[in-house]
């Protein structure tokens, strides 16, 4: 299991891909910016989102998930990667969609 740090940082990494690039990372971005293997960097984002839905991080609310039987991420609280009736435009910007 990954350790805390690692978690928190690839938290990080997701909720910072969308309000740059209006999209969720994919796990390939994440394993470049967390400086990580590939492989290394898929298990880590099915960790993390094992521990927000039900595990130990649970606790951090919001809902998270990937597509069924894939690493792409559908939704991380408060962002939906996949168009909703709920855009979100921040200073003329519309590049965002809320769950």
């Amino acid at each position: 299991m990954a350790d805390r740090e690692l978690l928190a940082r690839t938290y990080h990494a997701i909720l910072s891909g969308f309000v740059r690039d209006g999209r969720a990372p994919h796990y390939t971005d994440l394993a470049v910016s967390l400086e990580l293997r590939r492989e290394e960097a898929r298990h880590t984002q099915r960790e993390l989102l094992t521990a927000l839905v039900g595990g130990d991080l649970a606790a951090a609310g919001g809902a998270h998930w990937a597509y069924p039987d894939t690493d792409y991420i559908v939704s991380f609280s408060p962002f939906s990667n996949l168009a909703t009736q709920y855009p979100i435009s921040v200073s003329g910007q519309s590049k965002w969609y809320g769950q």
